[in-house]
């Protein structure tokens, strides 16, 4: 698959690292890539569900562009949502849809997080994927 420029540089940039625990740096470094939803204004409805920790998103279109709003209470969890913001934000719906959870598994941090982790990112993922689909 074809990745939006700034996805492929941070995959090719994960794939470098060689130590798990660098990796994971790294991770925590993408927090700061989100685009904060702020904890007042969290749902049932924006909650991901099957998250260990308390994580929530929001999907908007900006000029027919991808906005992902996230927050989390767990900075690890944050780097995750900084990384999927990296991949989806600024694309058009259709083309954000064709992207696969597959990408994180690329950059080695899939292999990096726990089980329950790696479950929670996907189904971040795929709550994100569903309510682009809601959008589009």
């Amino acid at each position: 698959m074809t990745y939006p420029q700034e996805l492929a540089e941070l995959i090719e940039e994960f794939q470098d690292i060689d130590d798990k625990m660098e990796r994971l740096e790294m991770v925590f470094d993408m927090a700061d890539e989100v685009i904060p939803f702020p904890p007042e204004h969290w749902t049932q409805t924006t909650k991901v569900q099957g998250c260990q920790s308390e994580a929530h998103v929001k999907v908007e279109l900006q000029d027919g562009k991808i906005l992902l709003l996230s927050g989390a209470d767990a900075k690890l969890v944050q780097g995750l949502m900084g990384i999927l913001s990296i991949a989806i934000n600024g694309s058009a719906p259709a083309q954000a849809l064709l992207l696969s959870p597959n990408f994180a598994e690329e950059m080695g941090i899939l292999n990096s997080l726990s089980p329950s982790r790696s479950n929670g990112f996907r189904n971040m993922f795929d709550k994100v994927m569903k309510e682009i689909r809601i959008l589009e």
